[in-house]
């Protein structure tokens, strides 16, 4: 069963680990840092890199935020270190083979086969700030973190 969540809920936790090999837990953040959420189909594809190096670009000014920021996708810890490699990605990257990220935030499949592209942003006291999600979307879903995160 997936999540419904809403803005003002608190945010599920959850303990990963990248695919850089270390365990991130959202808890962990708590009192200290917001954190960008981010849940994307696919290493490589057009729209998953440009949004991806979107986040990349805008890196410097989460960081100055004060928020993290996590992407999330089905795809292995072998592919998303690659992936990393190749565009230079200095944030964290979850492998979710299992989809259950995907079900604990609700991040629903696109056409009901598709993995979602969903973005959440959470405040540091662990409360879902702002959703977004669009498919093709890819730049809109930086634009609207880092507009949640001036007024969160």
């Amino acid at each position: 069963m997936t999540a419904k969540l809403h803005v003002g809920d608190v945010a599920p936790d959850f303990a990963v680990m990248t695919s850089a090999g270390v365990e991130l837990r959202l808890s962990d953040f708590r009192g200290q840092r917001a954190v960008v959420l981010f849940f994307y189909p696919k290493n490589g594809t057009t729209v998953c890199t440009q949004e991806a190096c979107s986040f990349r670009d805008s890196f410097e000014t989460f960081a100055e935020a004060g928020a993290e920021v996590i992407g999330v996708s089905g795809d292995s810890d072998d592919s998303h270190r690659s992936f990393a490699a190749r565009h230079r990605l200095p944030f964290h990257l979850v492998s979710d083979r299992d989809g259950r990220l995907q079900k604990l935030y609700g991040a629903r499949k696109a056409l009901g086969i598709l993995p979602g592209r969903v973005t959440f942003v959470i405040d540091r006291e662990g409360v879902i700030r702002h959703m977004f999600s669009a498919l093709f979307a890819s730049d809109e879903h930086v634009r609207q973190s880092l507009a949640a995160l001036e007024h969160a």
